[in-house]
């Protein structure tokens, strides 16, 4: 599984589209987390917390991948860019090597 694959997994975990924003990435998980949160789920506590364990995954990963795509700029572009505004999408241009024709 290349790099980028774990990124398409993580989204799916998230339940994402390609277009989903930071701010969506951050909804869904929020959401995901009080759903199986073992306090809250109505599935079996191992379930819960399986599935919550894997939605923190997912999240990281994707924030990570955000997070090495705002260092690969300069500070100057970080500045014109709207990081809210970064989709799947874009990153994705990024990795495979796109990232001069980004329309952020």
């Amino acid at each position: 599984m290349d790099s980028f694959q774990i990124v398409d997994k993580a989204r799916k975990i998230l339940e994402l589209d390609k277009e989903a924003t930071i701010g969506e990435v951050k909804k869904s998980y929020e959401r995901l987390a009080k759903k199986f949160h073992p306090d809250r789920c109505k599935k079996s506590k191992q379930e819960c917390e399986e599935r919550l364990k894997e939605a923190s995954w997912a999240y990281d990963v994707i924030m990570s991948y955000i997070e090495r795509f705002r260092i690969s700029f300069h500070e100057k572009d970080i500045k014109k860019m709207d990081i809210d505004r970064i989709t799947y999408r874009h990153l994705k241009q990024f990795y495979d090597g796109w990232w001069s024709n980004l329309d952020i």
